[in-house]
């Protein structure tokens, strides 16, 4: 479970990503995060977790922080990120959660497409290449999200949501737009 301690796996300049092999298998090789996203990316490890509020089953989207070099002040789902070499999936769930929601504690964390895949076409000169299960989880409390990582978010339901995706001149993630295709038929999401 996550301390809520920030360590060298959610700084910055220090953060390393997982290459993987079109399987999600680590060939053993690491990168830093932030130099290991351009025009030519590796596949590597990643996820994405859908937050729920517990009651009325809100989904919690996010607009990417105006100044990170990934896909900035783009809407998307509510917590993204990669693995530290070596950390469980579901402990890189909560920890990113903990720093860029500040929610350190999400009820019922499960996977629901472990076999997640994607590659963005360019965006401001990176492409996004990523294995990335996708995760689903409640939470019980308001976030209070990390202004570095988070410039704005809401509570939406899965119809506002469907409608935000369904925008063509809405900002919204590459990936948010591919997984939702695959998610609405599959619980908790096919029951929105």
């Amino acid at each position: 479970m996550f301390t809520g301690r920030v360590d060298t796996a959610t700084e910055p300049e220090t953060e390393q990503v997982v290459f993987v092999t079109e399987d999600g298998v680590p060939t053993g090789e690491t990168g830093p995060k932030l130099a290991s996203h351009h025009e030519h990316t590796r596949l590597h490890l990643a996820f994405s977790c859908y937050v729920l509020r517990r009651g009325d089953n809100a989904l919690l989207i996010t607009q990417r922080a105006h100044h990170k070099k990934v896909w900035p002040g783009v809407w998307t789902n509510s917590v993204c990120g990669h693995p530290a070499p070596g950390e469980p999936l579901e402990d890189a769930v909560r920890r990113r959660a903990a720093y860029e929601l500040g929610l350190p504690s999400l009820a019922g964390l499960r996977c629901v497409l472990p076999s997640d895949r994607y590659r963005t076409p360019p965006f401001q000169g990176i492409v996004e290449n990523e294995f990335c299960p996708v995760f689903a989880a409640w939470a019980d409390a308001e976030p209070a999200p990390n202004p570095a990582e988070v410039g704005d978010w809401r509570w939406v339901t899965w119809d506002d949501y469907t409608e935000l995706l369904n925008d063509a001149s809405a900002n919204v993630s590459y990936w948010a737009k591919d997984q939702f295709a695959q998610l609405k038929a599959i619980a908790p999401f096919s029951d929105l």
